[in-house]
């Protein structure tokens, strides 16, 4: 009779896995954005140091670069000045403006700046899914607050 393991005991300890954020629920607008937004993200909690790496690595693909959040207060309770991801250190910045709620910016060394809107964790999947759309569409030009009213 085998002795019975624990899971850090398995086969799977062996080899090094770590976990991983699914990829980011996250529209783009096509080609380069001339509106008020550059598409639409969902996140799948309210927790930023969760969500942020994956966010970061769909946007930003060399590693190692300098990147800096900038995120509306009231949206994310407690959220931290920095963000551990593999290979770098993203900074976070808390805003007040009503000219950003509902918006996170991603200021990127390598690609620039994203303006997204960020639809609440908790929102059905069919109004997220109709926000993103709008978000990315090019030829509507309406920023998060007005979307989010709609």
């Amino acid at each position: 009779m085998e002795p019975s393991r624990t899971p850090a005991e398995g086969p799977l300890a062996d080899r090094g896995h770590t976990y991983r954020m699914p990829l980011p629920r996250l529209t783009l607008t096509p080609e380069v954005s001339h509106g008020p937004l550059d598409g639409a993200w969902w996140p799948r909690c309210d927790a930023l140091e969760l969500e942020l790496p994956s966010l970061v690595a769909a946007l930003e693909p060399n590693r190692g670069s300098t990147v800096r959040i900038t995120v509306d207060a009231a949206q994310w309770p407690d959220p931290p000045h920095t963000v551990m991801a593999p290979g770098q250190v993203i900074a976070v910045d808390v805003t007040g403006s009503t000219d950003e709620a509902h918006v996170i910016t991603l200021d990127c060394d390598s690609v620039g700046r994203w303006v997204l809107l960020v639809v609440p964790p908790d929102e059905p999947a069919d109004t997220a899914a109709r926000l993103m759309a709008a978000a990315a569409d090019p030829a509507l030009h309406l920023g998060a607050s007005t979307l989010l009213a709609r």
